[in-house]
């Protein structure tokens, strides 16, 4: 007898404790959550900032909880790799986290990061924001919520700390993340908004626990996968941004050639065919169900 298939949510813990480095491709729709599980990504990150940006909206807390469980679950189905939900500060305090987190997990999303900020949240790299931290005590009281709320144990619930974002150091992001994990979090996410990694590595290396901590490295993007692989400590990079960003610049080019060209007969050539895109629909499958079922 062969052993069964492990479902997204084991794949996901098992990606995030292996001594391997695990690596997650942001997407904000359906179609790029595909397409980065199709490039080879373990996971995809259902970025908060990019839903947001992809409404035309800041990234502080506008949309509702309901618009982004819903692009989650949409997300989840598209795509085979499991789906980490970036649920801010998780809509609330812990009587909002304990409603929201089963929601999540019938949606098909194998974990969720919830960061240490006071609701409504600001975005973490916007220059000036409002960078306000929750009390430690209130924030481990939405991870054990988040812990008591989920069903399955192997759905993981990973604590973003923020200290090194609000300017408060070393001190503050390591006493801060030893008390998440104190917590029960799986997983701790420190996050950087300076432009080296140098503040990073220094939490790394001064890391004493057990939890694996996740990376973002948007703001220092030097810091490579093989040189965060040799720190011994990270189970998981995050490219936080870059569907949005590749999106939003593959279409101002095309956009803008096609004003100056007078219409589509350059770009054209450039572009991915309608098959392709017919393709990524499951134009495949909907053949099938045709041919096994209309009559």
């Amino acid at each position: 007898m062969t052993d069964p298939v492990p479902s997204r949510n084991a794949r996901f813990r098992r990606l995030l404790t292996d001594p391997l480095l695990a690596h997650a491709m942001s997407a904000h729709n359906p179609l790029s959550a595909l397409l980065a599980a199709e490039a080879g990504f373990d996971a995809v990150w259902g970025s908060g900032f990019e839903l947001s940006a992809s409404h035309a909206v800041p990234d502080a807390s506008i949309l509702s909880p309901v618009q982004h469980l819903d692009m989650m679950r949409a997300m989840a189905a598209a795509s085979p790799a499991p789906v980490i939900a970036d649920i801010d500060t998780g809509f609330g305090n812990a009587i909002n986290v304990a409603y929201m987190l089963p929601q999540y997990e019938a949606a098909g999303v194998s974990a969720v990061v919830m960061e240490d900020k006071t609701f409504p949240k600001d975005t973490s790299l916007r220059a000036g924001g409002r960078q306000e931290l929750a009390r430690v005590p209130e924030f481990q009281g939405k991870i054990e919520a988040a812990l008591a709320a989920r069903r399955d144990p192997d759905f993981c619930v990973i604590a973003r700390c923020e200290a090194l974002i609000a300017g408060l150091g070393q001190a503050e992001a390591l006493a801060r993340a030893a008390a998440y994990e104190e917590a029960g979090a799986d997983a701790i996410l420190i996050h950087s908004k300076q432009t080296a990694p140098d503040e990073v590595l220094a939490f790394v290396a001064a890391w004493q626990g057990r939890a694996p901590l996740v990376l973002v490295p948007t703001a220092y993007p030097q810091l490579r996968e093989r040189d965060i692989q040799a720190l011994g400590k990270v189970g998981l990079v995050i490219y936080g941004n870059h569907a949005i960003r590749a999106a939003v610049g593959a279409m101002r080019d095309v956009f803008a050639r096609i004003r100056r060209d007078g219409g589509v007969h350059e770009v054209n050539a450039m572009l991915p065919t309608v098959g392709d895109i017919m393709a990524l629909q499951g134009d495949a499958a909907m053949r099938e169900l045709e041919r096994r079922f209309l009559r």
